[in-house]
């Protein structure tokens, strides 16, 4: 099992990033209790992760449902909805590791500088603060344009806009991040 972990882990993340376009795509063409297959599959492929985490437990039970309710009414609502279970899933996350001594920017970041000095320590914790934040709009966006907006604009705000907001926060997080260290390291 172990070894179908980073494998499963890609088709998660792959299918996790086409699901908006394929949704936007089989729309009208195909049923929407076809395309809950691919709630169903990106569910299976968290599979190994299940027993890492609670978060992955939660996230892949909510992709469940979703997919029933979607298979079961054979509606399109619970399919656009997966969005928002993922801001909603990546929140709890980040924001669980906020209640905790480190935060998850900080684990993230003792895996290329194990010591990392209090001043970095508290700016980790301000970048998942930020993240939270991220989430917490992105994951409304995402509910707004699955219950108001047309299949296009939910499309494009799901499987465009929002992905470049994300590489716009990292980017803009990675700058700050050489500036930091520039100050506080010498």
């Amino acid at each position: 099992m172990r070894r179908l972990a980073a494998p499963l882990a890609a088709i998660s993340v792959v299918l996790t990033l086409c699901y908006p376009l394929a949704v936007w795509y089989g729309q009208g063409r195909v049923e929407p209790r076809s395309l809950a297959v691919l709630l169903l599959l990106a569910a299976l492929a968290r599979l190994p992760a299940l027993k890492a985490s609670v978060g992955a437990r939660w996230s892949a039970a909510g992709a469940l449902v979703l997919a029933a309710v979607a298979v079961m009414g054979n509606a399109m609502l619970p399919l656009k909805l997966y969005p928002v279970l993922v801001s909603a899933g990546l929140l709890a996350a980040f924001g669980y590791t906020l209640t905790t001594p480190v935060s998850m920017v900080e684990r993230f970041a003792r895996m290329r500088e194990p010591d990392l000095p209090p001043a970095a320590v508290a700016y980790t914790r301000t970048v998942t603060k930020v993240w939270c934040g991220f989430f917490v709009v992105n994951g409304a966006i995402a509910l707004g344009t699955a219950l108001w907006a047309s299949q296009e604009v939910w499309s494009l705000y799901n499987g465009v806009i929002s992905y470049c907001l994300m590489g716009v926060l990292f980017a803009a997080e990675f700058l700050v991040r050489l500036r930091f260290k520039r100050l506080h390291h010498g």
